[in-house]
């Protein structure tokens, strides 16, 4: 599976990403060694989640997020159900709330 994702830093800026492993990749995140936008803008938190199948899927979700307005990015997380998924994603452990880069 590949994911695109959208993490809200400290300063209430709003990250896109995408990976092959959301984990991985939030642990990452955490860490410091994510990307460099995010470094130093913690705590981050995961506010957006979107599985896809193949990786150019992802990468072109990605693009195409990342070309929205804050408010549209902001309104595509409000009405968004994607942590109803996280179980049928076999994701149950993700945390999604909270402190560092959940």
């Amino acid at each position: 599976m590949n994911y695109t994702y959208m993490l809200e830093c400290g300063d209430g800026s709003i990250y896109t990403g995408w990976t092959n492993d959301i984990e991985k990749r939030l642990a990452s995140h955490r860490s410091g060694s994510g990307a460099k936008y995010t470094r130093g803008r913690g705590p981050l938190r995961l506010v957006y989640l979107e599985v896809l199948e193949s990786r150019s899927e992802a990468m072109h979700r990605e693009a195409y997020i990342k070309r929205m307005s804050r408010i549209e990015k902001q309104a595509l997380i409000r009405i968004s159900d994607w942590k109803e998924h996280l179980a049928e994603w076999h994701l149950e452990g993700l945390r999604v709330t909270g402190g560092a880069a959940d």
